[in-house]
């Protein structure tokens, strides 16, 4: 059973960048065609899917948020990561990584000054 933590700081001003970590737990980042995902949920809102980096390290991401996001992997470390730039209030939310029917458990993200 793969198990997904994420991890990073729970306030980030405006304009700033947001990052986060997902540490992976029972699998490899590098097994094939799995595709991990970074889906966030706005308060009272839906859930938001952000995008993903595969197995191989390729990156794909919602056109919607495509010019401020950034994804990468450490392969030594077992860990993805998450970087959304220029954030405002409205990147407020709950932050989960995913893979298939895994989910961490999420982490609150609040963009403030």
């Amino acid at each position: 059973q793969v198990q997904l933590q994420e991890s990073g700081p729970g306030l980030v001003k405006p304009s700033q960048t947001l990052s986060l970590i997902c540490t992976v737990s029972g699998g490899s980042i590098t097994t094939n065609y799995y595709y991990w995902n970074w889906i966030r949920q706005p308060p009272g809102k839906g859930l938001e899917w952000i995008g993903y980096i595969t197995y191989s390290g390729s990156t794909y991401y919602s056109p919607s948020l495509k010019s401020r996001t950034s994804t990468s992997r450490d392969t030594s470390k077992n860990q993805f990561t998450l970087q959304l730039s220029s954030v405002t209030p409205e990147d407020t939310g709950v932050y989960y990584c995913n893979l298939q029917d895994n989910w961490g458990q999420g982490t609150q993200v609040t963009v403030s000054s």
